[in-house]
């Protein structure tokens, strides 16, 4: 009897097991099942990195200055030397500069004429270090939304695929191509939303030390005028 069992078992196959090959997807992979929804939010991933970068250099210029600049000011202006001073701030190509330029060209006329004239060009200065900003922070906004469009458009095919199906059979692989759209337009939104988000607020903080700058030089300027002769 114990020789059968084993001639039976030596006949029979061996048990051969599954394995389950785990696969990976890249980036580009995941983002190609996301649909036209990934080429509008890589459109904006793109502008908004290309604000952040010229505002980025363009603050970074209005912030470098000589620190004896309002020192000659002060000097050419208490020695009676007006042209030296507007060449020195034509030469000096910052918004403070500008700002002080415009104040010389005052010099004479009534105080209060004198301070809105700085303060016009003040604002025109800030209003120029914050162009494209408006376009940055309807990025932040805009991406999430899109990215939730993408996913609400996902689920609707992935609904459609179920209502296609015949003899209530339903495959996986009929509604991956949904499922992955909802899921990867999200994610990408977001990640748009939040990188232009981040730089919204880094370059607004950027800024509004510049604007405190400004009221500085202002008034620096507005002392000077007043200092005894």
């Amino acid at each position: 009897m114990l020789l059968q069992i084993l001639d039976t078992l030596a006949v029979e196959e061996p048990i051969i097991e599954e394995t389950v090959q785990e696969t990976s997807i890249n980036l580009w992979e995941m983002a190609q099942y996301g649909g036209w929804i990934m080429i509008i939010l890589a459109i904006l991933l793109a502008a908004a990195c290309y604000i952040f970068i010229a505002r980025l250099v363009v603050i970074k210029q209005a912030t470098r200055e000589d620190k004896s600049f309002m020192d000659r000011i002060r000097d050419y202006i208490h020695d009676g030397k007006i042209d030296s001073a507007l060449n020195l701030c034509k030469q000096t190509d910052t918004p403070s500069a500008h700002m002080i330029e415009k104040g010389i060209t005052r010099i004479g006329r009534p105080m209060n004429d004198v301070q809105v004239a700085i303060e016009n060009v003040g604002n025109l200065e800030v209003g120029r270090l914050e162009k494209g900003l408006v376009i940055m922070a309807t990025i932040a906004g805009g991406a999430p939304m899109l990215g939730f469009l993408g996913t609400v458009l996902g689920m609707v095919q992935t609904f459609y695929n179920m209502a296609q199906t015949s003899g209530g059979v339903i495959e996986m692989s009929a509604l991956s191509t949904g499922m992955y759209q909802a899921m990867v337009t999200t994610i990408g939104g977001l990640i748009v939303g939040i990188l232009a988000m981040f730089a919204y607020n880094y370059l607004v903080a950027r800024i509004d030390r510049v604007v405190r700058l400004l009221e500085s030089r202002t008034l620096e300027f507005m002392d000077l005028l007043n200092e005894p002769a």
